[in-house]
């Protein structure tokens, strides 16, 4: 389906772990569809393992070398963004397109004060002088509600809370004002209370610049608060999408309502953690196992006779 003002979209896209040593190549991600319009707030939900970080990796160009893309595609704007070449993604990648981490520990440089690497950002994407990238440092710190923001641009990341940490990084992603925005669990490290802060804080950001946002996570317990419509992928395999109302109150698989019931309740503090039936995951792993054999079957035959087998499996 495409969206009216589309920002992102992700088209039949397979990833793989490249074959080595008589191992033979292994998707990763199988046959991923995705759009993101301009100004909602995207979640992509699922597992650790499930591949919902490779789909951002691959939104943003940071395959890692032992995987490729061996079909579909990811067009920004309408651009063909998987078809730039390292420079072209370079131009574009913190000024158009921005990522906001799940560790701001290792995701700042322990060697530099944070609000210098705020300004480099400026100074690099927009040609702000030294003086201009340091005033709008102190407006960005400000903005994700830092106090004493001159302060804290003089200290370095190991000296501030990790919800400091995590308000830098927003700050640095949305310094440019990009298009869009690439949250991979940026709450994942912080304890409830800040994590709802952060939450609010980047929703607030997010509807005042009217940034798209892919938000990664596992929490589906996030998704409610923050994101306008939602994908549930498992195995790389996109298994159930759509608003947030269908998904929290009606969803479609018995995956997702594993997912659910499988998320603690802060209102149910008393209530025993579920984990999700073996047999639920069981036969999407076997049907992902299937979908791999019929795949590379068609692809060895013919490269486009894999498109009707992935329209078959959908």
């Amino acid at each position: 389906m495409t969206l009216p003002n589309e920002c992102l979209r992700i088209d039949g896209l397979h990833l793989a772990l490249r074959a080595s040593r008589g191992h033979p190549a292994r998707l990763v991600l199988r046959g991923v569809d995705l759009s993101v319009a301009a100004g909602e707030v995207h979640a992509l939900v699922g597992e650790s393992g499930a591949g919902k970080s490779m789909v951002g990796r691959a939104v943003l160009g940071f395959v890692p070398p032992a995987m490729e893309c061996v079909a579909g595609s990811v067009r920004f704007l309408g651009k063909d963004w998987s078809r730039l070449d390292q420079a072209e993604r370079r131009v574009h990648l913190g000024r158009d397109v921005a990522l906001i981490p799940q560790d701001p520990l290792t995701a700042l440089n322990p060697g530099h004060t944070v609000g210098s690497q705020v300004a480099d950002v400026l100074r690099l994407h927009l040609g702000h002088s030294r003086a201009q990238a340091q005033a709008r440092t102190l407006e960005l710190l400000d903005a994700v509600r830092i106090r004493a923001p001159a302060t804290v641009a003089r200290q370095y990341p190991h000296e501030l809370s990790g919800g400091m940490r995590q308000r830098v990084l927003i700050a640095i992603a949305f310094a440019c004002k990009p298009r869009l925005i690439v949250a991979d669990e940026p709450t994942t490290a912080l304890d409830v209370t800040v994590q709802r802060e952060v939450l609010r804080l980047l929703r607030d950001l997010q509807r005042d610049e009217g940034a798209a946002v892919l938000f990664i996570t596992h929490n589906l317990g996030l998704v409610a608060q923050l994101a306008d419509r939602v994908s549930v992928i498992h195995a790389g395999r996109i298994v159930e999408h759509g608003s947030v109302r269908e998904i929290v109150e009606s969803p479609r698989t018995d995956y997702t309502r594993a997912l659910f019931a499988a998320t603690p309740r802060y209102d149910r503090p008393a209530e025993a953690l579920r984990s999700i039936d073996e047999a639920v995951t069981d036969a999407l792993n076997a049907e992902a196992a299937a979908y791999d054999e019929a795949w590379w079957r068609a692809r060895a035959r013919a490269p486009t006779a894999s498109a009707a087998v992935e329209q078959g499996h959908r």
